[in-house]
């Protein structure tokens, strides 16, 4: 069964690769959905898949990549919305 949670990261995650990294960290650990940066300088992660493997996901969003200084992730229930693979999508 699939399970959706969305991710909305804070701290410095924008122009430091964050999107890029969590595309390669979720296709990792066989997820599906997408991440974008959002306007108030926060990251947006919609992740679907095994809760393990966004509970595992999620933990590895408190480090992100290399230049990232992640202050909080915080997750909420979502809606799966049908997406298939996992992208980066357009700035909200």
């Amino acid at each position: 069964m699939r399970h959706a949670e969305r991710l909305t990261i804070s701290g410095r995650v924008q122009g430091v690769g964050y999107r890029a990294w969590a595309v390669a960290a979720a296709q990792r650990k066989g997820l599906e959905g997408w991440v974008r940066n959002r306007r108030d300088g926060t990251v947006e992660l919609l992740a679907i898949g095994e809760r393990e493997a966004i509970d595992a996901l999620a933990t590895a969003c408190r480090a992100g990549p290399p230049g990232a200084d992640v202050e909080r992730v915080e997750r909420a229930p979502a809606q799966d919305d049908g997406t298939e693979g996992f992208g980066q999508r357009p700035t909200e």
